[in-house]
């Protein structure tokens, strides 16, 4: 008799790969810990829930690398994106979700596949090799325990960050007589009009007042073993990066670019916050990369300084969890098994992948190679010409040693167009004329995607025929 695989986590990554098992053929055990064991960021019972925004970021296949690792999750089978689809709500360019359709979708499909069975608490350490094939999905809040035993088995360290979460604010409680819809430059994306955006500006003296009263503010404190944990770069509190200085935000979440005040046309903002949807109601809104520490009475006071803000009703005011990730370039071989126990794999952002889409893409994979192994076949990786292969060779093998303290620089990282192998992409218009600085980067960024998306649809091919064969 063949033993389940047994996934370890319902967060995104372990749901994708429940589902990717289960449509290959394969018996499954899905553990999740919640209810029976609560964590600090998570509200609900439900799989693949969304803690920090409800946005998977640009769903544009052509032009940017988490968009074109959308497309090819699609083409995959992806039960993270067939969902996320089905419940997306208007963002201008983003793919953003309803929280609750999205994790009640996902929910029913797993609880309902006849090759999957949930089983409702913690797994408290590695389990050992007769349990047979094994993915350790927990994400970033793993249990303390299971830690543990995941250094023990590994021989490392493990490594640590915090990421911090954004306030939603009640819609009806915005002054929409300040504030105004529009998405910058106008852009529609799925679902969107092009004013899919909330948008609150500020002057100069408010921006200002803003930034001292961030810099000011008192924050949420460390426990001493937490004082040397670093942030990811990706997440930062809004209050940290006020420390890096004064124009930082106004080159980040505020920047006021692509944006006119229709109560005020003929004065440019200084900076300007931008609102998102947050639900399929309308009713919420996700406060745009507004990440923070800061405690739950110093955010209401500052936030209620913001012209719109005024009178704002918080759904959820922002807070901060603990992260961990593995030094999977380290530990893992190139299809995700722990190199000190090959019946373990591991996946999402545990691995130190950043990201909602990031973490199921890896989930998939692992899935994919462990049903291969279940076939008898090879585990064959995809290409790192593809997105879902340059963000694997990241993890897996795209670090670097420090030269003068000796050690791996691995960090979690969002897919991007960085990872990828280089591309000839035109440089020169139809009629000639040379492409220009920016126009190049589309050129490429372009020439980058399509490459991707034809070895991907090879990829895929490739492992459907190799299955039928055997």
């Amino acid at each position: 008799m063949i033993n389940p695989v047994h996934i370890i986590g319902a967060g995104l990554a372990g749901s994708e790969a429940a589902w990717q098992l289960a449509e290959a053929g394969h018996s499954v055990v899905l553990h999740e810990m919640r209810p029976a064991v609560k964590t600090a960021a998570h509200q609900t019972d439900g799989f693949a829930e969304l803690v920090c925004s409800n946005s998977f970021r640009s769903d544009d296949a052509q032009n940017n690398a988490v968009g074109l690792l959308h497309e090819e999750m699609r083409r995959a089978g992806s039960l993270i994106m067939q969902i996320g689809d089905a419940n997306q709500v208007p963002a201008g360019g983003a793919l953003a979700v309803d929280r609750i359709g999205f994790s009640d979708g996902v929910s029913e499909r797993l609880r309902h596949h006849p090759m999957i069975r949930i089983e409702i608490g913690p797994v408290e350490s590695l389990p050992p090799a007769d349990w047979g094939h094994v993915i350790v999905a927990t994400g970033p809040l793993t249990s303390p325990s299971l830690a543990d035993s995941i250094r023990s088995a590994s021989g490392q360290d493990q490594l640590a960050f915090f990421d911090a979460i954004a306030p939603i604010i009640h819609r009806e409680s915005i002054d929409m007589d300040k504030a105004w819809f529009q998405s910058r430059y106008d852009k529609a994306g799925p679902g969107g009009t092009g004013a899919d955006y909330i948008n609150c500006p500020l002057n100069k003296q408010q921006y200002d007042a803003f930034i001292d009263a961030l810099l000011a503010a008192e924050t949420a404190d460390f426990h001493e073993w937490e004082k040397d944990t670093p942030y990811f770069d990706g997440c930062l509190p809004i209050e940290v990066m006020a420390t890096r200085g004064r124009e930082t935000l106004r080159h980040g979440p505020m920047k006021p670019v692509g944006l006119t005040n229709p109560h005020d046309p003929a004065v440019k903002s200084h900076a300007i916050i931008q609102l998102r949807q947050d639900n399929a109601l309308g009713t919420l809104y996700n406060m745009v990369g507004f990440q923070t520490k800061m405690k739950y009475g110093e955010q209401v006071q500052i936030l209620r300084a913001v012209p719109g803000l005024e009178n704002a009703e918080f759904a959820r005011l922002g807070g901060l969890h603990r992260n961990t990730f593995i030094n999977s370039p380290k530990l893992l071989d190139p299809t995700l098994r722990l190199k000190a126990a090959p019946h373990i794999r591991f996946a999402g952002q545990i691995t130190g992948c950043e990201g909602y889409v990031e973490s199921a893409a890896i989930g998939l994979l692992a899935a994919r190679f462990c049903a291969a192994e279940l076939s008898g076949l090879k585990a064959t990786v995809p290409p790192q010409t593809t997105a879902h292969g340059a963000l694997l060779a990241h993890i897996t093998g795209g670090h670097l040693i420090d030269p003068l303290e000796k050690k791996s620089t691995f960090q979690p990282m969002n897919v991007n167009f960085g990872l990828f192998p280089p591309v000839e992409a035109p440089t020169k218009h139809p009629d000639g004329k040379r492409m220009k600085g920016k126009e190049k980067t589309v050129s490429r960024r372009q020439a980058i995607s399509a490459r991707a998306l034809q070895d991907m649809d090879a990829w895929i091919a490739e492992r459907r025929n190799e299955k039928a064969a055997a």
